[in-house]
């Protein structure tokens, strides 16, 4: 990987593009989950392993969902299904905000490449009530989600956020229930899933419980730093099993094309 950051850093990008090309048919043949965000890829040396659950952790404005849908529409462009489960905002509201991202395609959702659900409405259709849910009704819950999965053949899955699932159960067991048994039908599909972790600023651990974070293949964490006068997002790989990676600090940019992410460099920019 040292023939790539050295291309990363001095901005040789057509080398860096060509290397991309490889890894990215390298990642196939190790069965990798191929993000598509190429900066992030390079940074997992190649993708992350398929079937793996993957935390993505920050506070308020720090990038997760944008990361999380773009993951998703990159998908549909290798033909992988992909399906976002929305807790805490409408997809309504989460569609039209994709609009000036140039790598949005509404056509992903028309031809049921990518589905939107609200997690409202999987609740009303189990008729589970507000407040904390039983062990049985979590089981019921993973059994919907999982139909919705075989369904759609869904190949990549997010929910945003885990966070307020876990506010339904409000225990550490049944958390643990939940996300275990998600993942074990998820990795048997197939199908490499995020899950999206809101921390307050400054936050010495990845997840509301503790549990979250120990049960995830991967950490993605994402944060803000001021720097000179700006308030900068950054990203750092804790953790990602079955994967080299590196554990840099890296700033992260939300521009109309995309995620980019490049160096933090000591002193500066």
């Amino acid at each position: 990987m040292v023939i790539i950051k050295e291309c990363f850093l001095f901005g040789n990008i057509v080398k860096y593009m060509e290397i991309m090309v490889v890894i990215n048919k390298i990642s196939d043949f190790m069965d990798r989950c191929v993000t598509g965000i190429s900066d992030l890829d390079v940074i997992l040396d190649g993708g992350i392993p398929k079937g793996n659950m993957i935390l993505v952790a920050g506070s308020v404005g720090t990038g997760k969902t944008t990361l999380s849908t773009e993951f998703l529409i990159h998908g549909t462009e290798k033909n992988e299904n992909g399906l976002f489960i929305s807790v805490t905002e409408t997809t309504k509201k989460l569609i039209s905000n994709l609009d000036h991202y140039e790598f949005f395609d509404s056509n992903a959702i028309k031809n049921q490449n990518l589905t939107f659900i609200d997690a409202a409405s999987i609740y009303e259709l189990l008729g589970l009530k507000k407040g904390d849910l039983t062990l049985e009704e979590i089981y019921f819950l993973v059994k919907a989600i999982i139909e919705i999965v075989d369904e759609k053949n869904i190949k990549r899955l997010v929910i945003d956020s885990i966070t307020s699932i876990s506010f339904r159960f409000r225990n550490e067991e049944k958390i643990r229930n939940f996300m275990l048994l998600l993942a074990k039908q998820l990795s048997e599909r197939g199908c490499t899933s995020i899950m999206v972790s809101e921390i307050p600023p400054n936050e010495k651990k990845y997840s509301s419980y503790g549990v979250e974070e120990a049960i995830s293949d991967g950490i993605i964490l994402l944060n803000n730093m001021e720097r000179g006068g700006d308030l900068l997002r950054t990203l750092q790989v804790v953790k990602m099993r079955g994967s080299s990676h590196s554990r840099a600090k890296y700033v992260m940019d939300l521009t109309p094309i995309g995620i980019l992410i490049v160096p933090l460099l000591r002193g500066g920019l």
